[in-house]
C-alpha cells in the first residue's frame, strides 16, 4: 500500500487515479509534510464524465477530490496544491480549469472562492462520487454540486514606464 493512501484512505481511489495517471488520462498531486502524506488533488484530462459539465466546458481539466489530512487542515495545504495544479496547467498550456463542489460544502467553496474561481453561469449539476465501503466495493453517490471556472491566463507585468502614481504621496 502506498504511504499516502493509508494516511488519506481509499487506497482504490488512488490505485484508479495512479492507473489513469500512467495512461496519460490525469495527474494525482501529494503534498507532503516532511515525510508525512498530508493532502490530494487529482487533474482530470478525461471528458467530463456529467453531460452539461462536458457540453459547456470541452477539453477543460478538472481539479477533483482535494483533501487536506484532517489534523492538517486551515494551515495553508489546499491553497498551495491548488496553486500547484494552476501551474502546472499553464506550463501545459491550459487557460482554464474547472471544479464542482458538492453544494452543501460551503468551507471548500470559499476556499474556491477566495482563490479566484467563480460560478460557470449554467446552474448546478448532479456529480457522482465513488466511495470505497470497508469490504472493498465501490458506492456511487448522487451529489448536488456547483461548478466553479477559473482563467488561468498569464498576467502580463505592467512595463515601468507605464507605471503611474495614483494619488500616492510621501511625507516627512
Amino acid at each position: 500500500m502506498f504511504p499516502f493512501a493509508r494516511a488519506l484512505g481509499d487506497h482504490a481511489f488512488f490505485i484508479d487515479r495512479l492507473h489513469r495517471q500512467r495512461n496519460g488520462l490525469g495527474t494525482l498531486f501529494v503534498a507532503w509534510l516532511g515525510d508525512r502524506p498530508a493532502g490530494d488533488v487529482y487533474v482530470w484530462l478525461e471528458r467530463a464524465e456529467e453531460e452539461p459539465i462536458r457540453g459547456h466546458l470541452p477539453g477543460v481539466p478538472l481539479l477533483t477530490h482535494l483533501e487536506v489530512h484532517r489534523e492538517l487542515r486551515n494551515r495553508g495545504i489546499g491553497s498551495a496544491l491548488v496553486a500547484t495544479v494552476e501551474r502546472y496547467l499553464m506550463e501545459e498550456g491550459y487557460g482554464r480549469v474547472a471544479l464542482a463542489v458538492r453544494t452543501d460544502n460551503t468551507r471548500a467553496a470559499r476556499l474556491y472562492h477566495r482563490l479566484g474561481y467563480v460560478d460557470w453561469g449554467h446552474g448546478e449539476v448532479v456529480c457522482y462520487a465513488l466511495t470505497t465501503t470497508p469490504d472493498g466495493r465501490i458506492h456511487e453517490e448522487a451529489e448536488l454540486c456547483h461548478v466553479l471556472v477559473k482563467d488561468l491566463l498569464p498576467v502580463m507585468p505592467v512595463p515601468r514606464a507605464e507605471i503611474r502614481s495614483i494619488g500616492a504621496s510621501r511625507r516627512f
